[in-house]
């Protein structure tokens, strides 16, 4: 993977620099953050650099004078009087394209409070995904698109990809640097350096006291339980630690937006707290690591298989989501007796429903749909469609408003 690879944030921020004086934008750390919004900037105050952190902090306001806009402020959370400084100058002189500032999630962690509410939007970017390696990250996010122009924005030729190689896809993983490097040996060593710098370096970094082993145990139980929805206690005592200090893990590792819990849907919001939520790895590349399983071993173990698969497909949509403009959130259903589970759930704001079912076979059939049936007909208008992604070929009709879907459907020409 050589130069530039355009991102599904790219639109988006430069709509918000041109609409806004001062952008934030979050991500895990290695994500793309820094390369991506430099694209997007005149000039760069990088406070990683002693020299420039050293004014910053002897006069966060001076440092970003005479800049030209819009600055980026890289790793902001190094010198965090910077944020004041941004707040003053925006306070003072509203006009949008001003500054983009990107860094850890140190403020959700240790910051009492943000000095810079109201005045800095707040933008979400994900490791690399489908789209973005294979296919147009320009075009419209595929979920508005399903909304608006339903079964018509697949298309019916033929996808050139089979099991193995989307197990290879989901553990190469979609951290640039893990996919600039040449050979398989190199992307595992960087991966396992990136758990290792998690375990033992980026809490202690942001002034958190973790022992790095129940850490690292913690992550890897949430790893063998990625697309699953166990109860907190199974991790807690798989990981051998307390309740109270997984919390603390669950915390941290969410801020540093590694793991997500997506919450139970259900037709009334008040239920939703009250189920399990199902748990993912951001990104499947984690699997290898922390599991230490390779391609071959997970397409072995159908457990682990459809996992991977299944944080795969979490991960294309949990990114379309963040750049959706009609607004959509990431919900998984599960029945009150179990009977009946949908892997991922799409509403958008308007109360409609996109149901999405994960099968590792590539040749899926009505019985692979019975669930997102019976959605349909509890749902009603609201259901907008569902797609039963799978390993196979081709797109084709299960039943109405059911699709079969390849899984690179999501990301390649097979998008009209």
């Amino acid at each position: 993977m050589g130069g530039y690879v355009p991102r599904l944030l790219d639109a988006e921020l430069a709509d918000v620099v041109a609409t806004h004086p001062a952008v934030l934008v979050v991500g895990p750390r290695a994500c793309g953050k820094t390369t991506t919004t430099r694209r997007h900037c005149r000039s760069v105050l990088r406070l990683d650099v002693p020299a420039q952190a050293a004014l910053a902090r002897v006069d966060p306001d001076v440092a970003l004078r005479g800049l030209e806009e819009p600055v980026l402020i890289d790793e902001w959370q190094v010198v965090p009087e910077i944020l004041g400084a941004v707040k003053r100058a925006v306070d003072d002189d509203p006009r949008p394209g001003r500054f983009v500032l990107t860094g850890s999630a140190q403020a959700d962690l240790t910051s009492s409070g943000w000095p810079a509410t109201g005045r800095i939007v707040r933008l979400t970017m994900f490791p690399l995904v489908g789209r973005e390696r294979h296919g147009d990250a320009a075009a419209p996010s595929l979920i508005d698109r399903l909304f608006s122009d339903g079964a018509d924005v697949l298309a019916d030729s033929a996808v050139d990809q089979d099991v193995e190689g989307y197990v290879t896809e989901a553990l190469t993983s979609g951290w640039p640097e893990a996919l600039r490097v040449p050979t398989d040996r190199a992307r595992d060593r960087w991966l396992r350096g990136y758990v290792d710098h998690l375990a033992t370096r980026e809490a202690l970094a942001l002034g958190l006291a973790r022992d790095p082993s129940r850490l690292r145990r913690y992550l890897q139980a949430v790893a063998a339980n990625t697309a699953g929805t166990p109860t907190h206690k199974l991790l807690y005592d798989a990981a051998g630690i307390d309740r109270a200090t997984a919390v603390g893990y669950d915390t941290l590792l969410e801020s540093l937006m590694i793991t997500q819990r997506v919450p139970s849907w259900a037709g009334n919001r008040t239920d939703r707290a009250l189920r399990l939520p199902k748990r993912f790895l951001i990104d499947p590349g984690l699997l290898g690591p922390l599991l230490l399983v390779d391609h071959r071993r997970a397409l072995r173990d159908p457990d682990l298989l459809g996992r991977t698969l299944d944080t795969l497909v979490a991960a294309q949509f949990r990114a379309e989501c963040t750049v959706s403009t009609i607004g959509a959130d990431l919900f998984h259903l599960r029945d009150a007796n179990g009977r009946r589970e949908i892997d991922l759930i799409i509403e958008s704001r308007d109360g409609h429903v996109l149901a999405i079912e994960v099968k590792a076979t590539s040749s899926p059939s009505s019985h692979d749909a019975r669930h997102l049936e019976w959605l349909r007909d509890q749902l009603g208008n609201r259901f907008t469609m569902g797609l039963v992604v799978h390993t196979g070929p081709r797109v084709f009709r299960l039943a109405d408003r059911v699709l079969a879907v390849p899984l690179a459907a999501l990301w390649s020409s097979a998008l009209r």
